[in-house]
């Protein structure tokens, strides 16, 4: 499903953010949202989410046939607040579990089922047009080209892949740079497979920030939504 949001639709603009693991999507957009007032949405946990169902109701991961009839009993919920992120499945709060290793490993699983990404969609399309703010920043893979191709601002943010990797280290504690390497290597490996987030589509800005620092990288978001969206300028 592709969600058609100009902001004449329905008066929500959409900032739609893609790119490679460790480019700092989540941490950037969740950022530039606070500073215009925006609502906040990571389309990633909804996939993690799902994976954590599927783990916890003991879900054949590799038949794609369970993972489909899985969506049926998947009751998710996620705060679009960027200042108060959390994510529900039914009455459990797995904020923090979705980001266990275990569901790293096998998330891609989940992700690889067009059924899946095809359901996923319509939730995100349903997300943003509830959001309940004049903007909604709104990030993961094949954002820019599928969830919302017709955004008013799309992003691709990168990095060169050994500041990634540095940058990655540095949220995990000083993670082994080699397990790091292998583990980001292997995620886009997989995510590739499903959707292009490497390369910007026709009318996608690409926001590379090797050389920028975050502050920096979530200024030039900010200063490219309001290029296009008539806002009131951020506050310092």
């Amino acid at each position: 499903m592709a969600v058609n949001y100009e902001t004449a639709d329905h008066g929500v603009s959409v900032v739609a953010v893609d790119g490679p693991a460790g480019s700092g999507k989540s941490s950037v957009s969740k950022a530039a949202a606070r500073r215009l007032g925006f609502a906040y949405l990571d389309t990633g946990a909804a996939y993690r989410a799902l994976a954590w169902h599927a783990l916890d109701t003991a879900i054949d991961l590799d038949s794609a046939d369970a993972v489909v009839a899985s969506l049926h009993g998947f009751a998710y919920a996620i705060s679009l607040d960027p200042a108060d992120y959390g994510v529900r499945v039914g009455a459990t709060d797995v904020t923090e579990a979705i980001r266990e290793p275990r569901i790293s490993e096998v998330v891609s699983k989940i992700a690889r089922v067009p059924e899946v990404r095809g359901h996923l969609n319509t939730l995100f399309g349903g997300l943003i047009a509830g959001c309940g703010r004049p903007g909604i920043v709104v990030e993961g893979r094949d954002i820019t080209t599928v969830v919302a191709p017709e955004a008013p601002v799309r992003i691709l943010l990168t990095a060169d892949e050994a500041v990634r990797l540095s940058r990655r280290s540095a949220e995990l504690g000083g993670a082994s740079a080699e397990a790091l390497a292998q583990q980001l290597s292997a995620r886009d490996r997989q995510d590739s497979k499903v959707v292009d987030f490497m390369t910007a589509a026709d009318g996608v800005t690409t926001l590379d920030s090797t050389h920028l620092d975050f502050d920096q990288t979530v200024d030039a978001v900010v200063e490219l939504v309001h290029r296009v969206v008539p806002l009131e300028r951020p506050q310092s």
